[in-house]
């Protein structure tokens, strides 16, 4: 017997089953770092935890017992530092392997790991450093990165210390020098010093369409809430080896290289390219490694399925998901031509684990995310906070009545306004706008500040998205609301072209008569722009926000 069977029941005869039955069972006391990590290294010592590759050849493979050993280590190591039960530290080290061997640490310490992008500026490391009271900042001796900390650090108002997680700078700690001089033992906390269920274990800073970043705060039962993202989404078995295409700043790489992969035993791959992504080299790694399951979002999609597919051979694939902005169909479709596999979606946030999702017992439907899992029994409210009937668009709640379930956050941390307007009414109100079908799935519309209003109608963005982008045209993009004096908004499509087409009024007309044509004629786009690149988020996530206040400040 694995782990995952501990927590709940892993197998189920339909998706009624499933969705009436399933529970998480929630110990007393649960930490990520011994009762997963460490049983593993137990039961399996040589079971394979991580593998890891670079662009530069470099690869390194870790057991669970490794995990385990060299967890100990780092632990050992920044409690020597003076770190424990209720510290923060902030983890921004991209992809490199030393961040799966901190994580566990962190948890068995009961220390609050921040992880971040290493594209953070010297401002954003002031504010997050202040807000959460940060104690370290770990990071890669790289001069952009450190110069940025350097300067944000200088600004905050108590001590916080640096370190490099390899090689060494002047004014930060070299602290892989410090976790190899450490024992692998690791002497468990007690009494105070004792991590338990309702610390902080893990925070996440998240933007919104205005105000600084919230940071979002979640408990040590948090990766058990993940047993439906790796599970019963992602269908993970024990011999897979898994790719997640995110970065350790993300909460995508919880999702999807972390917390529910390793409770269900599968192993993590990891590719740690540079800067600039090249679907190319993706291919390359999926194909030599033989990874098994595969998850990212639509925007890698997007760029893979504009590749030669039939260069590479990936027949090692028996599973692909997508997850960070609805799947659009043309993707869908193209994708499961070249490698006959369907791409099953998964929805959530940085607040929640998955929430809605294609699962095993479901056939997908393109355009759609799939049905509600259970557990987190979302609700589908109308501004009244009436339950709607099919077909009828509200907001992704999550009833509170019995508490906040496992996989839930806990708060935004220091922000009582939005915490008000997150929890109440007995709900966690999501913000995200969709409806569901009479077979009961459920299709995206739109964050509520996406949602265009328009001569009395409500345009959701991605069907307008979906349309534009079955045409050969059209390699991505973004629909947006302008304010226009006659209508309220009118629809504006942000479009990047793809190689062979060039912006043109006739381009333009074409785009528009291509939207009448494939979705209701009152939706296509009277603002067309063609732009070389969209503004996304290190995650892959259009910036939408940053369309409309490009547009505002250039009104």
């Amino acid at each position: 017997m694995g782990i995952i069977e501990r927590y709940c029941r892993t197998e189920y005869a339909s998706y009624e089953d499933f969705f009436n039955n399933f529970t998480i069972n929630v110990p007393e006391q649960f930490n990520f770092g011994y009762d997963v990590v460490d049983e593993w290294a137990r039961m399996e010592p040589e079971k394979r935890a991580l593998v890891w590759c670079d662009d530069n050849g470099a690869e390194r493979t870790f057991t669970f017992s490794e995990i385990s050993r060299e967890s100990n280590r780092a632990a050992n190591a920044l409690r020597r530092l003076g770190l424990g039960r209720g510290d923060a530290v902030i983890i921004m080290v991209k992809r490199r392997y030393e961040f799966w061997i901190l994580m566990p640490a962190l948890c068995k310490l009961g220390v609050t790991a921040i992880p971040a992008t290493h594209m953070l500026t010297a401002k954003d490391v002031t504010y997050r450093a202040e807000l959460a009271k940060v104690k370290m900042v770990i990071t890669v001796p790289d001069d952009g990165i450190c110069a940025y900390i350097d300067e944000g650090l200088s600004k905050v108002t108590h001590e916080c210390r640096k370190a490099v997680v390899y090689g060494s700078r002047p004014g930060y700690i070299s602290l892989w020098d410090l976790v190899e001089a450490e024992s692998d033992e690791f002497v468990r906390p007690t009494g105070d010093d004792m991590p338990r269920n309702d610390d902080i274990m893990l925070g996440y800073f998240t933007s919104g369409t205005s105000g600084p970043p919230s940071l979002v705060t979640h408990d040590f039962v948090y990766p058990l809430g993940h047993i439906l993202t790796a599970k019963f989404w992602q269908n993970l078995q024990e011999t897979d080896l898994h790719l997640t295409v995110a970065d350790t700043g993300w909460a995508k790489c919880s999702w999807g290289k972390l917390y529910g992969q390793w409770i269900c035993g599968a192993a993590l791959f990891v590719y740690d390219y540079g800067t600039k992504f090249q679907p190319t080299d993706l291919l390359r790694v999926v194909q030599a490694h033989n990874v098994t399951t595969f998850c990212a979002p639509p925007t890698t999609y997007r760029f893979l399925i504009k590749e030669d597919l039939s260069q590479f051979n990936l027949s090692s694939l028996r599973a692909s998901y997508t997850a960070g902005e609805p799947l659009n169909p043309e993707v869908f479709n193209r994708w499961k031509e070249f490698t006959g596999l369907e791409i099953r979606e998964g929805f959530g946030q940085t607040e929640t684990p998955v929430l809605i999702a294609t699962t095993p017992w479901i056939e997908p439907r393109s355009g759609s995310t799939g049905k509600p899992m259970p557990w987190m029994n979302i609700q589908i409210l109308d501004e009244h906070g009436e339950i709607c009937e099919a077909g009828a668009e509200g907001e992704i709640c999550i009833p509170l009545a019995n508490g906040k379930p496992a996989g839930l956050f806990r708060e935004y941390f220091g922000n009582a306004e939005k915490n008000a307007k997150a929890f109440h009414d007995g709900y966690y109100h999501t913000g995200d706008m969709v409806w569901k079908d009479e077979e009961g799935y459920i299709w995206f519309v739109g964050r509520n500040d996406d949602v265009i209003k328009s001569s009395g109608y409500r345009i959701g963005p991605f069907e307008v998205e979906s349309a534009l982008m079955e045409h050969p045209a059209v390699l991505e993009t973004a629909i947006t609301a302008v304010p226009d004096p006659k209508r309220g908004q009118v629809v504006k499509a942000t479009i990047v072209l793809t190689k062979g087409y060039s912006p043109s009024d006739e381009l333009v007309k074409e785009l528009q008569n291509h939207v009448k044509r494939t979705t209701a004629p009152y939706k296509y786009p009277r603002i067309v722009e063609f732009v070389d690149e969209l503004p996304k988020t290190i995650s892959g996530k259009i910036r939408r926000v940053e369309i409309r206040k490009n547009d505002a400040e250039t009104k």
